[in-house]
């Protein structure tokens, strides 16, 4: 599914920059030769690499729920994608700031002079997680109640058998898709025949379906 993709791009995206240089931290005591302390994404933006883990774990919560609990799942998603929009937004709009990368980077003694820059691509690719990120948010607040959740091959005996019982009675599942292979041959071993309408005419027959 793109939706599944899309996570995945995002958990890649949020990853590889949670492990790129964001900022360069260069420090002088007026006594010594210069110092430079690079700061990766998850000492800058140490959300980085839980809301990975988080895209994962949406992932298999796509997979595993279905009709409302889809949508929850995507405004959840929605959310993760405007935490990680935070940090690089801020860091390209003020760009670094020296004081706190001074105590991000925990420098002993007391530097005289701080000068911090950062570097383009590890927040742009953060962005870019964050919008596949959004995008499937989307996408899963949008997805159909029939939509969603493990395939009917993954149901247990039971939920089949009652599956089966009411395609026996006539309830074709409208919510649940179409009538597959598997279905009718269920309701056979669960002692109902799928090619009657179920309740009677009145003479207590069953009518066939047309």
């Amino acid at each position: 599914m793109v939706r599944t993709l899309l996570l995945l791009v995002a958990a890649a995206a949020l990853w590889g920059s949670s492990r790129m240089t964001w900022v360069h931290l260069t420090s002088s005591d007026g006594k010594t030769l210069e110092r430079t302390t690079a700061l990766d994404g998850s000492t800058w933006a140490a959300a980085m690499t839980p809301l990975a883990l988080a895209m994962l774990a949406a992932v298999a919560a796509s997979f595993a729920v279905r009709g409302w609990a889809v949508r929850v799942v995507g405004v959840l998603v929605a959310l993760v994608a405007v935490a990680v929009a935070g940090p690089p937004v801020q860091l390209l709009v003020s760009g670094a700031s020296a004081d706190r990368a001074a105590e991000l980077a925990e420098l002993s003694g007391h530097p005289e002079e701080l000068a911090a820059d950062y570097s383009l691509l590890p927040p742009l690719l953060a962005l870019l997680g964050a919008v596949a990120a959004f995008v499937a948010a989307a996408q899963l607040v949008r997805a159909p109640s029939s939509r969603g959740g493990l395939s009917s091959k993954y149901d247990s005996p039971a939920v089949r058998r009652e599956a089966a019982s009411k395609l026996g009675q006539g309830e074709i599942a409208g919510e649940d898709g179409p009538v597959t292979q598997r279905m009718l041959w269920d309701a056979l071993d669960a002692g109902e025949d799928p090619t009657v309408d179920g309740p009677g005419d009145g003479n207590g027959e069953s009518t066939p379906r047309s």
